[in-house]
């Protein structure tokens, strides 16, 4: 990480956590399992606690495909048959404690488009407008797919980022794409974050 983490982030109004695709297919184990992918969730449980706490809002993105989506190999895709909706690989992780009042977004529910960033083709940024969102703290899986065409659009869209360094694991097809993704963010603005961070 070449970024210098900033000291003292205090937490307050405009401020949303946005959890990327914390499902069971994408930890150890799963159709297309992140290595230590398990590890995120603990530490999302502490900042969804954080947040929790100062009753700000929190977000949660899941890939929610048909059985015949586009990226899987089944259908000429890159990926093994993932997060296909209603199964159990589609569940967000057991030990993840959402809120009850988390904002749900699914995404890659069109059979022939594919969807990495929780914003396409979704009405995530409506649900941040209403909720008066604008800096985003995003946190998940995986920092070189999911969790880094979400920050480029949230920059994109004119969002503040921060990037959850603690919380986010790479799939690393290549072994220095997590280190790559993570550099692409911090070059368009996002800026990273620990929990040690935040202030108390």
């Amino acid at each position: 990480m070449n970024s210098k983490l900033p000291d003292g982030v205090k937490l307050g109004p405009g401020d949303a956590l946005i959890v990327a695709d914390v499902q069971n297919d994408f930890l150890p184990g799963g159709a297309l399992g992140v290595s230590h992918g398990d590890e995120t969730v603990p530490v999302l449980n502490r900042y969804i606690t954080r947040f929790v706490t100062l009753k700000l809002p929190v977000f949660a993105t899941r890939d929610w495909h048909p059985a015949n989506h586009c990226s899987f190999q089944t259908q000429g895709g890159p990926w093994p048959k993932h997060c296909v909706m209603f199964t159990y690989g589609a569940e967000f992780a057991p030990r993840l404690a959402l809120p009850a009042d988390a904002v749900v977004v699914s995404k890659g529910s069109r059979a022939d488009r594919e969807a990495y960033s929780g914003f396409e083709g979704t009405d995530l940024e409506e649900k941040l407008r209403a909720a008066k969102a604008q800096r985003l703290f995003v946190g998940g899986l995986a920092t070189d797919y999911c969790v880094l065409n979400m920050v480029r659009d949230a920059r994109s869209r004119g969002f503040d980022v921060f990037l959850l360094c603690d919380a986010v694991r790479a799939i690393n097809v290549q072994a220095d794409d997590g280190r790559k993704a993570e550099e692409e963010m911090f070059r368009l603005g996002a800026v990273p974050l620990q929990l040690e961070s935040l202030a108390a």
